[in-house]
């Protein structure tokens, strides 16, 4: 943190008064724990093909920090953000190319597997880079991102057992131990900011397990909260657009520290103003709102899991 600090890698925390300068990029941490920590817990299993899923995750998951770093320090339009985050999910496609790890056939409650096989290629980068972006786009708080990210790999990892996912049982415990000691230095107030680095890297990391674990429909459900952030933002927006261009900020801040949705009818229309519509509320309040929408999200995934399987 200090050192991120010393190189004026900082952003100002515009949700507090006194609007402390705050480290950025320390999603940066999240990053190399998993780059260290998945291939160490890889050599546990002599299995190829959960080995090749760990290491189609583990690229994916590289690459989509490396944008992360990227725009961090260099400032990436929307669009390049986006298509860079398609390409980030090309070693899960390469590796199938010459070993099949990826299963075409996503399970669905009821009905069992469908083959996808023609739409699956093309579903696997989509999918990494709307979860990608989408967990960017809900990183607006202190500890919204690791807070809900925590409760989404707690919900896949239970849906991993239920569904016995060897490979989702190995990532979703390893994201989850990962998630909970990044979250203690990201939690209100917090003391270093993720940076798109750490917001793409978990984003990438819940579409690759999604993809790698067989958990296509769970995690979509377990996601809901993030899927309606980005689609209130886009139709409200009309187009693709960083965050930090909006001229019209979705939020006030109010002289006794609250919070309060903006009155500016241009101002974007994200989930934070669905919760601040009774009113304004405190930064932590407005947090746990968001915990509460994953957790409810979160049950529903299992739930659907538990279908799966009855």
């Amino acid at each position: 943190m200090r050192k991120m600090k010393d190189l004026k890698i900082t952003g100002v925390d515009v949700h507090k008064l006194d609007k402390p300068v705050i480290p950025e990029m320390g999603g940066l941490a999240i990053l190399i724990s998993i780059i260290v920590g998945l291939p160490l817990t890889a050599v546990l299993f002599e299995d190829n093909l959960i080995r090749l899923r760990l290491l189609g995750f583990l690229l994916t998951v590289a690459a989509s920090g490396a944008v992360g770093i990227i725009d961090d320090l260099k400032r990436l339009g929307a669009y390049t953000k986006t298509i860079l985050t398609v390409i980030a999910a090309l070693p899960l496609l390469i590796i199938n190319f010459f070993y099949p790890i990826l299963v075409s056939s996503p399970r669905f409650p009821f009905i069992g597997r469908t083959r996808l096989s023609i739409l699956y290629p093309i579903y696997v980068p989509v999918n990494v880079a709307v979860c990608s972006n989408t967990v960017n786009m809900l990183d607006i708080m202190n500890g919204v991102m690791p807070g809900t990210a925590i409760i989404t790999f707690g919900a896949m990892l239970c849906c991993s057992v239920l569904l016995d996912s060897k490979t989702g049982i190995i990532i979703s415990a390893v994201m989850l131990g990962v998630m909970i000691a990044y979250y203690r230095f990201n939690r209100y107030p917090a003391r270093v900011f993720s940076g798109d680095v750490g917001s793409l890297t978990v984003g990438a990391a819940i579409g690759a397990l999604a993809i790698v674990g067989e958990l296509e429909v769970v995690t979509v459900i377990a996601l809901i909260p993030f899927i309606m952030n980005s689609f209130y933002m886009l139709s409200s927006m009309g187009k693709l657009m960083e965050y930090r261009l909006v001229k019209s900020p979705a939020t006030m801040l109010l002289p006794d520290g609250r919070i309060a949705a903006s009155k500016d009818p241009k101002a974007p229309i994200p989930l934070v103003r669905m919760i601040l519509a009774r009113g304004p509320l405190t930064e932590p309040e407005i947090v746990k709102g968001f915990y509460l929408l994953s957790l409810f999200s979160s049950f529903l995934a299992i739930l659907t899991a538990i279908l799966m399987v009855w």
